[in-house]
């Protein structure tokens, strides 16, 4: 059979985007078992409080959820378990040093399919202060009613 071709998202994290300013973004492959990827291919997985952590060297992506897999028997994997995240030594190295810092985490973006390989988009993040949430809901309806008057006076509408 042949490999699939380009991007197709299984999974994203839309609340990281409004919980965290995300200051830079990496792709990272995931070490994943039989009935794990079976499941993500099937488009079931969660990435709500998910977050990367360093352990002996390597990153981890701790609390994603991919169910079971229906048809899977005894070799059926654990829904929360942990998972490698799978970096260029430079990469994890950087990621690790980034997040020593104070106020910085590392949180899963996105679960895709990237030419058949199951890969996550992680971000280095900076958590926002509840006021930075708002001013950022506020910017986001101005420019959703620029676009709604435009679209209007586009097609000739009056206000």
């Amino acid at each position: 059979m042949p490999r699939e071709k380009g991007r197709k998202v299984v999974a994203s994290n839309r609340k990281a985007r409004h919980d965290y300013s995300i200051l830079d973004t990496y792709e990272a492959g995931m070490a994943l078992t039989g009935t794990e990827v079976k499941s993500l291919r099937a488009g079931r997985a969660s990435l709500v409080d998910a977050f990367a952590q360093e352990r002996n060297g390597e990153l981890y992506l701790h609390g994603m959820h991919i169910p079971e897999y229906v048809q899977g028997t005894w070799t059926n994997h654990e829904p929360r378990r942990t998972r490698k995240l799978l970096l260029n030594r430079i990469e994890i190295d950087r990621l690790i040093g980034k997040t020593r810092e104070s106020g910085l985490t590392i949180v899963p973006l996105q679960v895709y399919f990237s030419d058949g390989w199951a890969k996550v988009e992680i971000g280095v993040a900076k958590g926002k202060k509840s006021y930075d949430k708002r001013q950022d809901l506020a910017k986001r309806d101005a420019q959703r009613e620029i676009a709604r008057a435009a679209g209007r006076r586009g097609k000739g509408m009056a206000d």
